[in-house]
């Protein structure tokens, strides 16, 4: 009886032993993924990675692009992060500056657009879409208050747009600091801030969302909104009397990219994220919301989306320069115009 008890244990624990290496064996590795991405892109996105990628879970960190930014900074000495996947170039560039990411050349990067990827061999970041700064002009309640539609940059200095416009504040978001470094790239300093000093004058708040003027444009709150091209045709499309404008002069933009967090210890993980973010199948998904994408073959018409977007895009926007000038830019403009921000939650 007791050599029979001793084996029933013995093969009890045996078993539970089997169960618990088998279940070891079968957990996924769970990356943390920085992203300044919209909300409603999260899910397909995360959805679609895992889909091809069925060992491994994402675990997002998200806010705007600044305060990613801010917060990945100050991890530097202790990263949190395995991953950053949406996020400014110019941010990354920041990153890389301080030695914070890992070089990597993902599985068909040199298929994308030489423009979407860092010049250095590996590169250490991989572009995936761009977006960029548009006028949400809300055409009901414009026709309330006898205001004419703008088309250009020049036009909302008009006086009778005294506070009637919101856009977001550059240390917060990305959309804010693109359309600010396109204004000073495109126009020179001295008139680049000089137009700041008169668009201020009709600026109502500064806040600390990209997507948010648009939305606010949308609802009715203001009449104009400085924000995301995709964000106003989202917006439209739901029925918002709103219409999307990219300005006669040109527009800033920026691209959203990817990048391995130097010291991750999750390293084959990271790259198998990367390889998918730079695949032609995750550009698929990205010209969901975006119409230009890192990859030449994927297109799409998107409703109510600006004809001629890509067209529309600065031809000096200069990178290496926003991102070698952000701190000292954004010094300024707070010293300027930061009294007009929101509280920030």
């Amino acid at each position: 009886m007791i050599r029979r008890t001793t084996l029933l244990g013995t093969c009890a624990l045996a078993l539970l032993a089997a169960v618990a290496s088998a279940t070891g064996a079968g957990a996924a590795t769970r990356l943390t993924v920085y992203t300044a991405l919209e909300n409603e892109q999260l899910t397909p996105y995360r959805k679609a990675f895992e889909a091809d990628n069925p060992g491994i879970e994402i675990d997002w960190v998200r806010d705007s692009t600044g305060v990613v930014t801010a917060k990945l900074l100050a991890e530097k000495d202790n990263p949190k992060a395995d991953v950053v996947w949406g996020l400014a170039a110019s941010s990354l560039m920041i990153l890389d500056a301080q030695g914070m990411l890992m070089p990597y050349q993902p599985k068909g990067a040199e298929d994308l657009k030489a423009s979407f990827r860092d010049a250095k061999t590996p590169p250490a970041w991989v572009g995936m879409d761009a977006w960029m700064a548009a006028i949400c002009f809300n055409t009901v309640e414009a026709e309330k208050k006898k205001l004419p539609k703008p088309t250009s940059w020049a036009d909302l200095l008009k006086p009778e747009y005294k506070g009637q416009i919101v856009m977001p504040n550059p240390a917060s978001s990305g959309t804010g600091f693109l359309a600010v470094s396109g204004w000073l790239q495109t126009m020179g300093a001295e008139k680049g801030w000089s137009y700041m000093d008169k668009l201020n004058d009709n600026v109502a708040i500064y806040t600390h969302s990209g997507s948010k003027p648009c939305k606010m444009a949308a609802a009715g709150e203001y009449p104009i909104g400085i924000s995301i091209e995709y964000t106003g045709a989202q917006q439209k499309t739901k029925g918002a009397p709103i219409d999307v404008i990219l300005a006669s002069e040109g527009v800033g933009w920026e691209m959203e990219a990817t990048a391995i967090v130097k010291g991750t210890q999750k390293a084959e993980a990271a790259k198998a994220l990367a390889d998918w973010a730079a695949s032609r199948k995750a550009n698929e998904q990205y010209v969901n919301f975006y119409q230009v994408t890192a990859h030449p073959g994927v297109t799409k018409e998107t409703p109510n989306y600006p004809k001629n977007a890509e067209a529309a895009m600065n031809k000096t926007n200069d990178f290496v320069w926003a991102a070698a000038n952000r701190d000292r830019i954004l010094a300024d403009w707070e010293k300027r115009y930061g009294a007009k921000s929101e509280p920030k939650s």
